[in-house]
């Protein structure tokens, strides 16, 4: 089936089965490789996407799922004012260490943000405890969320 997608403000199409993981779509059909798999059950957080502003897991939803609704992914992020604070605190806090889970890492931070403009560290550890890193850079990942949200709040 054909289905005509908004993806970082772009039109895209892809023909699809309608029961794909938008994962693949995104990585194997559109060639947007920015989004990973890790688990594929929702629960590690890597396929992290935005639908309409909003984090989804890309791993368990389905294409035909996805409607009119705009998908943001980390290649379209920095867009984003508060994506592109994330981004230079990762940059300038050195964050990853291996970087596979970061591109879910920085989805779910930029959707803390704007749900938080000035979190607490209780506030930053559950809005990001869905979201799993092997290498436990949480410390990093706390510290570049709290100095994003400064650097937002700044201008």
């Amino acid at each position: 089936m054909k289905y005509a997608l908004s993806i970082n403000g772009k039109q895209l199409q892809a023909e699809v089965d309608p029961d794909t993981p938008l994962l693949w779509v995104l990585r194997d059909t559109l060639n947007l490789k920015g989004t990973k798999f890790g688990c594929g059950m929702s629960q590690c957080g890597a396929c992290t996407v935005h639908l309409d502003g909003k984090p989804i897991r890309s791993c368990v939803t389905p294409i035909s799922a996805i409607g009119n609704k705009s998908i943001t992914t980390i290649e379209g992020i920095s867009a984003d004012a508060v994506g592109q604070k994330v981004q230079q605190a990762w940059k300038i806090l050195d964050v990853p260490q291996c970087g596979y889970c970061q591109a879910g890492q920085i989805m779910a931070a930029v959707s803390l943000l704007k749900q938080f403009p000035q979190p607490t560290d209780q506030q930053i550890d559950s809005g990001m405890s869905r979201n799993l890193c092997r290498c436990a850079t949480y410390h990093r990942i706390r510290a570049a969320i709290h100095q994003a949200a400064d650097a937002v709040k700044e201008g």
